[in-house]
Formats: structure tokens, sequence, C-alpha cells
């Protein structure tokens, strides 16, 4: 008699199988399982990456703000603080550190978006162990 090979095998009931039977089918719905979680981690990280592409600007904005900062401002607030009469080396201080704050402050916000612990793909590890639990009880 020729075997049908378009129809799927048929399922034996869980207590007819044997032994090996049934360890190929937990190998099976474990690896699938894992190749699902993969998936998953992979689509979490790419949220993950396009977030911490959200911090690029900021941090080039910062940098340029920084940049732009220290050269308009050493520029028209020494020019300013001079005409109040502060010596011309004061002057300079002064404004250097103010643009020196306000850069750091651009670059530390840009900095607060990278975040190592947001990075991290939390559904999928929280999914991983949800499967190693299931995973552990099938096992009983």
């Amino acid at each position: 008699m020729p075997q049908d090979f378009d129809r799927a095998p048929e399922r034996l009931p869980e207590r007819d199988r044997s032994l090996p039977e049934l360890f190929g089918t937990f190998i099976t719905q474990i690896s699938t399982l894992f190749r699902q979680e993969i998936q998953l981690a992979r689509a979490e990280m790419g949220e993950r990456a396009r977030d911490a592409g959200g911090a690029i600007t900021p941090l080039a904005a910062g940098a340029g703000m920084l940049l732009g900062t220290l050269i308009l401002l050493l520029f028209a607030l020494v020019s300013l603080l001079v005409h109040f009469d502060v010596p011309v080396g004061w002057a300079r201080l002064i404004v250097a550190i103010l643009a020196a704050i306000i850069g750091y402050a651009l670059i530390r916000g840009g900095l607060s978006k990278l975040d190592a612990a947001r990075l991290v793909p939390q559904r999928t590890a929280q999914q991983l162990a949800r499967d190693a639990q299931v995973a552990r009880e099938q096992m009983r």
C-alpha cells in the first residue's frame, strides 16, 4: 500500500507515545519557542535602536550649541561685560563658564536617553523567564 506523503502524520495521544517521541516533540517545541523568542528580541532591539537613534539629535544639537554658544557669547557677552567695565580677561572667563554650563546641560540631556537599562529588551527577557518556567513545569 503506497504511503500518502501529503497528509500530516496522525498524532497519537500523549499517553500512547513513546518516551523518545515525547522527548523529540519537546525538543522541537523548545527550539521553535526559542527561535520565536530570538525573533522577538530582534524586533525589540530594533525598537531600542530607534530610541537610541533619537538621542543622537539632542547630542549633536548640544555639541553644536556648545560650539556656537562659545563663539557667539565670547564675542557678544565679552563686549557687553567690557562695556560695563569688567576687565577683558574676567569677561572672557565668565562667558566661557556660561557656555560650558549650557553645553553640558544639553549633552547630559542627550546622554540620559542612552541609559543602558532602557536599551535592554525587557519584554523578551520577561517572556524568556516565563518560557523557562513553562519548560520546567513540563519536565516534571
